[in-house]
This record gives structure tokens, sequence and C-alpha cells, in this order.
């Protein structure tokens, strides 16, 4: 018996439409529709009308934003709003990525009226939350993951369309990954977080940090990993293929 499982590719700043609808053909001889199992791609915005048009027909494949701006509309210059990346095609956005928080400075509070405004705006919100190698080396991971759920989530409707990323920030894009065990422990303090804030266990829980075709199998083994975040491994057509082909057993009680 198989899990279900959801893959989620992240292509940062690459592939415009061109290359996006490239990658995208070779893809699609490659991949093999299974039951159980949702692939999701976040492309940047110029190619998202891309993919998205790409995409139809193909119901286990979908499209979301990078990243919104919390306002429907306005003069934001250069900010994409719900609206815009719905309208564009997108089903799903992702929000409070590592490299939006530490490299952009959005804060807390900025993460938490994207949130509202994903849901809000009828979107499937991707939550991503994560801690850095110093406060890791500080066993404070639990403590900052807690309080960017709780900042995030307080008030957020336990039917909300809501999948929760956990991203260690020393992970992404170094080589370096937790191992399967780590990851299962910090998911599994997740899911009690969200539990606590009113929301469902059957949250799914994904787990994003160097994540490629050799260790994906491992973690996705794990009882409380529900799918991955890729971000560089993504970015081939046949190493994405591969990682989304990985399917895992439950593990017996």
């Amino acid at each position: 018996m198989s899990k279900p499982l959801l893959f989620a590719a992240n292509w940062k700043m690459h592939l415009h439409p061109g290359e996006a609808g490239t990658f995208l053909d070779r893809f699609l001889t490659l991949d093999v529709p299974r039951s159980g199992r949702t692939v999701v791609f976040f492309p940047p915005a110029v190619s998202l009308q891309t993919v998205a048009a790409r995409l139809e027909g193909h119901d286990h494949l979908l499209v979301g934003a990078q990243d919104v701006h919390w306002e429907s509309a306005g003069a934001f210059t250069g900010a994409t709003s719900v609206p815009l990346a719905r309208g564009a095609g997108a089903s799903a956005a992702l929000v409070g990525h590592s490299e939006r928080r530490h490299l952009f400075g959005e804060t807390d509070q900025e993460t938490a009226q994207k949130v509202a405004a994903v849901l809000g705006g009828g979107l499937q919100a991707m939550l991503c939350v994560g801690e850095t190698l110093d406060q890791r080396e500080a066993g404070t991971t639990v403590a900052v993951v807690e309080r960017q759920l709780a900042a995030a989530l307080t008030g957020v409707a336990p039917q909300a369309d809501l999948v929760v990323a956990y991203e260690p920030v020393w992970a992404i894009g170094t080589g370096r990954n937790a191992t399967p065990e780590d990851a299962n422990a910090v998911h599994r303090s997740i899911r009690e977080l969200l539990v606590g804030l009113g929301l469902p266990r059957s949250t799914r829980i994904l787990y994003g940090g160097s994540v490629k075709p050799e260790n994906v199998a491992a973690l996705v083994e794990q009882p409380e990993v529900d799918g991955v975040l890729v971000g560089g491994a993504s970015l081939d057509p046949a190493s994405w293929a591969t990682i989304c082909a990985t399917m895992a057993g439950v593990p017996g009680d």
C-alpha cells in the first residue's frame, strides 16, 4: 500500500517561457501519471502562464506562483497579486520561502498577510518554515518553526487548503540535507504544532533541502514526510521525472 505524495518544483529565477516549454515537452514524455500523486510546478512569474497552458489536460500536474503580494491590486511595481496569479493559471502559491525571508527581509507578519491573501483568493497556500544553521546548532529548531507557524496560521480555518514545507535553511542549495530520520522528527513536531493551532493532523508536510534522485526515496519513506519541495534537481526534466516517479509504502504501525 502506498501513501499519497506531493512533489513540488521550485524553479526560482530560472527557465524563461521558451525554456519552460522545452522542459515540459521533455518532462511529459518521461512522466507516468500515478494514482495518489500530485506534482506542482512553481515557475518564475514570466513563465507561469506558459507552464499553465502546457499542463492543460494533465490533471495531476499543477502550477503555482513563487510569491504573491497580500494586496489584491494597486501601485506595487514588480509584485504579483493573487488574482493576477490565478488569472495566469496558478492554483497554488509558495509563501514564506526562506529566500523571501532571509534575502528579501520578509517578516512573519508579511508572511501571515500573504497566507490570508492566498487562502482568501482560492489558491492553495504552501507555507515554508525552517531554521538557519545557527538556530539548529543552538537547539532552537522547534521553537523557530513554532514561531513561524503560529505567526502565519493563527486563525486559519481547519478546512483551509494548506500545505507546509519544512526547509532547513542550512540545507538549501548547499548539498547538505537533514537525514531522513532528522526530517521525520521535525515533521512530527510540526504536525503536533499544527494540531495545537486547530489544524488537521492530516495536513501535508513536505521536506525541502538538497533533495535529489539519490535521496528522495529514503525521505518519502518516512511516515511523517508527505512529499518534497525541490529546487536545483527540478531544473532538469530527467532528474525531475525520476524524483516524481518515486513512491513510498506506508510503514506498518
